[in-house]
């Protein structure tokens, strides 16, 4: 068997990585060619080019680097039709990816499988029947996905989302990270600024005056920072005066080390003020409430709130059909608000339990790994 496998950025890595795994338990005989970074490179492929050459593509980036990119797609594309192989998976990264499958389309009738629904469920539903015009096949994270696909003439299939195969840490782990840090029985605040420089930029201002208010409020409370490493230094300048606060700055030490100390901090705390995105899972897998906070330029959030199709952007209220996630979003992403749905979560620690554990079982959670589940849904696509 073999297949061109493609990603274009550490989440689609890994998410190629387990898929190539699987594959290589469902069918020895699969040989790969592609694009990749590390860990799908363990699994055995020879990147024909750094990944990074794309992971740096973002919106802000594409047109001074669009020469090049354009080459990369023909390369690619040119690379697919001369190795004919039996799938070309595409994995996330549309920019690139969909281009790709596209030329392909094209000039073959290559099965093109794509790797991560697009968010049409939320806006620009219209993506569903372009990505159709060359996209076979597509492996959903989220399950309730299919249907959007479905309706727009392409297989899909729902196979899990990774963090149900992430490890969590143990009552040992968070016992042991709460005496590491001397926070004992206190409360703790899980403080989540996001991943992005403009994120942290943009939001920080709002989380600064809210920790500050919470912790007028409840003076024992401890507050830890977990750091993202591209955006350690703004974090680290962001919390400088915060009171009673730590930052886990992942640059520091073992990298293993610092991923086991940031699970121990999302189990361990009481609850967390994340910005919106896929790290509400995280939490939900470590069965911590929390408050989701997100803001964007006025511009944007005229155009988006204008073109957003669901009433709350926070994966765990989409998946678990509840809405017990208390969003601060545009208008509402204030100190006061953030600080008053904080004080009522703290209040009410148990409300969100029975959500986050529906949510977790919805991804996957105790069932088949999903890079095993993708796998099994590539090779019944080709039938």
């Amino acid at each position: 068997m073999r297949v061109f496998i493609l990603a274009g950025e550490p989440s689609g890595d890994k998410l190629g990585g387990a898929l190539m795994a699987g594959l290589k338990v469902l069918r020895p005989d699969v040989v790969f060619e592609g694009v990749g970074g590390p860990l799908m490179q363990a699994e055995g492929l020879v990147s024909r080019f750094d990944m990074s050459e794309l992971s740096v593509m973002g919106l802000a980036e594409i047109l001074p680097k669009y020469r090049h990119l354009k080459r990369r797609i023909t390369q690619t594309a040119d690379a697919v039709l001369s190795m004919q192989p039996d799938v070309l998976i595409t994995i996330d990264s549309p920019d690139f990816s969909l281009r790709v499958a596209k030329l392909v389309k094209a000039r073959s009738t290559i099965r093109t499988v794509h790797y991560v629904a697009p968010t049409v469920w939320a806006w620009r539903a219209g993506r569903a029947a372009k990505m159709a015009r060359h996209i076979d096949q597509v492996l959903a994270l989220l399950p309730f996905e299919p249907p959007y696909m479905q309706a727009a003439g392409m297989r899909c299939d729902f196979v899990g989302h990774p963090v149900v195969a992430e490890p969590v840490a143990t009552s040992a782990d968070v016992a042991a990270f709460r005496a590491t840090h001397a926070i004992g029985d206190a409360p703790m605040l899980l403080v989540l600024p996001g991943s992005r420089r403009s994120e942290v930029a943009r939001l920080g201002e709002a989380f600064s005056a809210a920790v500050a208010k919470i912790k007028a409020q409840h003076p024992t409370l401890k507050i830890i920072v977990p750091a993202a490493a591209p955006v350690a230094d703004a974090v680290l300048a962001l919390t400088a005066d915060w009171p009673e606060t730590t930052v886990l700055d992942p640059r520091t030490g073992d990298y293993n080390i610092a991923m086991d100390e940031k699970r121990a901090a999302f189990a361990a705390a009481d609850v967390a003020l994340a910005a919106s995105g896929t790290v509400s899972l995280e939490l939900a897998a470590a069965d911590t409430p929390m408050v989701i906070a997100y803001d964007m330029s006025p511009l944007s959030r005229f155009i988006i709130g204008r073109m957003l199709l669901v009433d709350t952007v926070t994966l765990v209220n989409l998946v678990s059909d509840t809405r017990v996630v208390p969003e601060c979003i545009g208008k509402d992403c204030r100190p006061d608000k953030i600080a008053q749905s904080i004080s009522d979560v703290m209040a009410a620690p148990d409300g969100q339990h029975a959500a986050l554990a529906l949510t977790m079982q919805r991804l996957g959670q105790g069932g088949t790994a999903p890079g095993l589940r993708a796998a099994q849904a590539v090779l019944d696509g080709i039938g």
